[in-house]
């Protein structure tokens, strides 16, 4: 199965500017050099998201789980980086409760 509604996903830009691809970000630090060294730029923050949208959100799910905010699925596969690499990365969406619409929660490397 795939994520229900990831054509309208959210990934909000500061999700992946201010942390994702900030190595100053005091928990996100170790994910910003991973994907620096994948080719991935904070000022060209929107590579990511075309990235994540084309090559994770069309993927299958590998695993779902309830919280009290909603439902996280989990998709594990691999990313075609600007550097040419091709690397294995989990992502975590959520719909929240009320919701129906995933939102991007954070990635990282397997």
């Amino acid at each position: 199965m795939r994520i229900p509604n990831a054509d309208k996903a959210i990934i909000a830009p500061e999700k992946l500017r201010a942390y994702l691809l900030n190595p100053a970000h005091r928990r996100g630090s170790a994910k910003a050099r991973v994907l620096a060294d994948c080719g991935y730029r904070a000022d060209a923050w929107h590579v990511l998201e075309a990235d994540l949208r084309e090559q994770h959100l069309t993927a299958q799910v590998a695993g779902i789980k309830e919280n009290l905010y909603g439902r996280r699925f989990e998709i594990r596969a691999p990313l075609e980086t600007p550097s040419g690499r091709r690397i294995v990365f989990q992502s975590i969406w959520q719909i929240d409760n009320g919701t129906d619409i995933p939102r991007l929660i954070t990635m990282y490397p397997r």
